[in-house]
């Protein structure tokens, strides 16, 4: 066993007080030669770890799965969900949680390994994760967080030494992720489906224990925990939106109860501004499009309060009268969190009247111009009209002749609108050809620095500084359209 006080694990199992038909009970499966690769120096602080025993040896075998730290006891979680419309039955099939981290000031994290091992919910597949898509996650978690955006992190990747087999042998690795829970939609489609209402219950109290502790004591605790996941998520998805972040596998299993962004396998940013584009190569219909983002997260909040019914009312017409109530709210509070972020991007503080129709001719005009959504809101921002062909456009002069008229009209001062902005739009995200480019050095050629320096960069993506100058080139034209794959 690997001492607690060598390296700062502080576990606790406080999800395996529910039923255990929640979870089972499950070690990781031990890999052949485990070397490190990333390790976050920042998140492993704020957990309470100590990064130089973490770094040993010791720490290697705990992140690689091949000794249990002191205090954990791994488990396997269960779960269902909706699968592009599609109802199935999952739960953890090369995940394993270690436990649940308390930091020193008192803060509860999952510590999870990704690529484990095989599980009881394997359904059939090895366990096991690539290097590339646990590298692909690392990077888009840690630069969503530098975004400001609720989400998952990465406190570790390490290959394990063995090959995984997909359409080819591919180098195998471990992710650690860390989240603020596991607890998602489909966790309750689970309860609902298989439990009892006692147990479905016990499920929520749970979750607001952990994620909405203020709601413990209230009367009506189940219908206001909804009302606060429809609210976390409306704001979650409006932020994706306003970045440019199409996640590309809204499932209901990944959608998470705390409000975080979970799963980085098919998503991407998008470069040329096109509401309908799609990246995920399995996404024949658009399901998960850029301009889906918003209907499907309420669909997938539909399947929530399915599954909530019978605790919400004792009487059943009341509480689906109830959940559809609050099911519509979701557009208001997208709306308003969406329409004061694209008034910030545009250097427009909350309180000023800018019509909508203003901002929707701007964003017509990327659409047709085919303009690069982050280049154009960093070109408005730094006075820097230099990089794309449409900016010399009438289209584009006659909208910015107006712009520059309301811009003034601000009672703000210059030095306000040009911070407000700055900390609205990133000056560089993780473009799609810059990733793969690093992804492709590291795995292939066992080159890490170029990734290296990318996430060192993506780290505050709104400093505006000379190091990321590197970062803010378009990306090469090319006459095929970008894929990504649910990476295994």
């Amino acid at each position: 066993m690997i001492e607690v006080k060598e390296i700062g694990w502080q576990f606790e199992d406080s999800y395996t007080t529910l039923a255990d038909k929640f979870f089972t009970f499950t070690n990781p499966n031990p890999v052949k030669s485990p070397d490190w690769v990333m390790i976050n120096e920042d998140l492993a602080n704020e957990l309470g770890l100590n990064i130089n025993h973490l770094k040993n040896v010791e720490g290697l075998r705990a992140l690689s799965g091949n000794q249990i730290p002191r205090g954990s006891k791994p488990i396997a979680q269960a779960y269902a969900g909706h699968q592009f419309g599609y109802f199935t039955i999952l739960g953890d099939g090369r995940a394993i949680l270690l436990g649940e981290q308390i930091t020193p000031n008192k803060s509860r994290f999952d510590i999870q390994l990704k690529g484990a091992g095989k599980t009881p919910y394997s359904r059939g597949g090895d366990g096991r994760a690539a290097l590339g898509p646990m590298l692909r996650e690392y990077l888009i978690s840690e630069a969503m967080y530098g975004l400001g955006i609720p989400t998952t992190r990465a406190l570790a990747v390490v290959t394990t030494g063995e090959q995984v087999m997909r359409e080819q042998a591919l180098p195998g690795a471990v992710l650690t992720r860390v989240a603020s829970s596991h607890l998602r939609v489909g966790t309750f489609q689970f309860a609902r489906q298989f439990g009892t209402i006692q147990e479905l219950k016990q499920l929520a109290d749970y979750a607001i224990s952990r994620h909405y502790p203020h709601l413990t004591e209230l009367r009506n605790k189940y219908i206001l925990f909804l009302k606060e996941v429809i609210e976390n998520q409306a704001k979650l998805v409006a932020k994706w939106d306003l970045v440019g972040f199409v996640h590309g596998v809204m499932n209901t299993d990944n959608m998470t109860i705390s409000g975080e962004t979970i799963d980085y396998g098919p998503c991407a940013f998008i470069d040329q501004y096109n509401p309908s584009t799609v990246f995920s190569s399995i996404d024949q219909h658009g399901r998960y499009a850029y301009n889906q983002q918003k209907p499907v997260a309420i669909w997938n909040l539909a399947r929530l309060a399915e599954s909530l019914l019978p605790i919400l009312a004792e009487d059943k017409s009341h509480a689906i009268n109830q959940a559809q109530s609050l099911l519509k709210s979701f557009s208001d509070v997208y709306d308003h969190a969406w329409t004061v972020g694209m008034k910030a991007k545009l250097g427009f503080f909350e309180v000023t009247n800018v019509e909508q129709s203003f901002i929707e001719e701007f964003l017509n005009l990327m659409n047709k111009f085919q303009a690069d959504y982050t280049d154009t809101f960093r070109a408005l921002t730094v006075n820097d009209f230099s990089r794309q062909k449409w900016f010399k456009s009438k289209e584009f002069k006659h909208w910015f002749s107006k712009w520059e008229q309301k811009i003034a009209q601000q009672t703000a001062s210059k030095e306000d609108i040009t911070r407000l902005m700055r900390r609205s739009n990133p000056m560089i995200i993780p473009r799609n050809y810059l990733v793969e480019d690093v992804l492709e050095k590291a795995v292939k050629d066992g080159d890490y620095e170029p990734f290296t320096k990318l996430h060192l960069a993506l780290k505050n993506p709104y400093a505006y500084s000379n190091e990321q100058l590197a970062y803010i080139n378009l990306p090469p034209e090319s006459d095929q359209r970008y894929q990504t794959f649910c990476g295994t």
